[in-house]
């Protein structure tokens, strides 16, 4: 007997400022898993992710470690991170962990909202 994955649909809500906004998303049947610590050579978000202001800087590196700049300051948090379908999970190197979650294209961590930058 074959095994069918289907996709399992759930609700997301996110809160900004204040505002409570629903998102229907789909399971990772849709998206590029990465699994453990396989490296994320082809995977769609790696690269550099940034806020509208350019303020924060995020570069998920492919070999599963990121490098956050902030303002004038540059490397100023480093770690590790595993994404599982659109979920991101962060573990700083000084401990500090946070995860995120991509919607539509856009990396929504930690009460910010960040750009693919091309």
């Amino acid at each position: 007997m074959q095994e069918t994955k289907l996709p399992i649909y759930c609700t997301r809500a996110l809160v900004v400022a204040g505002i409570i906004t629903i998102f229907p998303t789909a399971s990772s049947a849709h998206t590029t898993p990465n699994e453990g610590n396989a490296p994320m050579t082809d995977h769609p978000y790696v690269g550099m992710w940034v806020t509208k202001d350019g303020r924060i800087r995020h570069q998920l590196l492919a070999n599963n470690r990121y490098d956050e700049a902030r303002g004038e300051r540059e490397s100023a948090y480093q770690g590790r991170y595993q994404v599982t379908g659109n979920y991101i999970e962060y573990w700083d190197d000084t401990g500090f962990t946070a995860d995120g979650e991509f919607i539509d294209g856009v990396l929504y961590h930690a009460g910010m909202v960040l750009y693919r930058k091309e």
